[in-house]
């Protein structure tokens, strides 16, 4: 298992799902982090988890969706843990629904926090990989390569962000730092419990809950392939078979999908 010993990351979406494990996970392995998210609070507790280990953790109110947060986030960091070595642009939701029941509104605020909130934390703290000559890693999805029904906001977002990370890994190479693109299948998080507004409705099941990879052991993936400098690291089995396949016989996705009949899931709280 690789060591992050001594390094410090800087992670935004941190209150909760993948962005609360990777915290525990580097700093399981010894980094100090910096929590970012709007949720202080839940902060405030994993906060204290990670102190308890023997790490220092900064709580910081940060909304990716805001100008200014990031750069007032990364800026505070700097200041109270030194540096930052790692940039996780995790924070993001995921707007649903088929495209005859979604507005532009709908699709604007899919971007603007999956898409602009990931370029925010990047400018933010992109002085500062150059600095440490650092790792960069963007929260993409199994969605940003393939696409199911009434998902369209959400795979246009992790699209987006995909090839955000193709493009950017060779600009950034000649300053030392690495970008590495994660792209999750379906892990344990509570994504589908927050609906087209962001606002969230616990008790909501996912429709495919025996799919799921665990949070840490998907974490634990997610920072060995930051800490290798891998250019993109597909997280689950099935997520590595549908990327497999839209790559080379994406006319069985098509197929399979038409086939099955099926559509992803609904907005939660919304009643067909």
């Amino acid at each position: 298992m690789r060591s992050a010993e001594g390094l410090v990351v800087f992670i935004t979406g941190a209150s909760s799902g993948i962005g609360a494990a990777l915290a525990r996970e580097f700093a399981g392995r010894g980094a100090d982090v910096a929590l970012a998210a709007r949720r202080t609070d839940r902060l405030e507790a994993l906060a204290t988890e990670i102190r308890a280990r023997g790490r220092r953790a900064l709580v910081l109110v940060c909304d990716v969706t805001r100008d200014g947060d990031c750069e007032a986030a990364v800026e505070r960091t700097r200041a109270e843990l030194g540096r930052v070595d790692v940039l996780v642009a995790n924070a993001g939701f995921g707007v649903a629904g088929p495209l005859a029941r979604l507005g532009l509104d709908d699709y604007r605020r899919q971007m603007e926090t999956n898409v602009f909130g990931v370029l925010r934390t990047i400018y933010a703290g992109l002085p500062e990989l150059r600095r440490t000559r650092g790792r960069l890693a963007i929260m993409g999805s199994v969605s940003g390569h393939l696409a199911p029904p009434a998902a369209s906001a959400y795979a246009m977002s992790k699209f987006a962000v995909r090839g955000l990370a193709e493009s950017i890994v060779h600009e950034l190479r000649r300053d030392g730092v690495s970008v590495t693109l994660l792209s999750p299948g379906y892990v344990v998080s509570e994504i589908h419990q927050v609906d087209n507004r962001g606002e969230h409705h616990p008790g909501t099941r996912h429709p495919t809950e025996w799919l799921r990879m665990p949070t840490a052991r998907a974490a634990r993936q997610m920072v060995s392939a930051i800490l290798a400098r891998r250019r993109e690291r597909v997280i689950t089995g099935h997520g590595k078979l549908g990327v497999f396949f839209s790559r080379h016989a994406p006319w069985l996705i098509h197929a399979a999908i038409r086939l099955s009949g099926r559509q992803s899931r609904t907005e939660p709280g919304h009643q067909p």
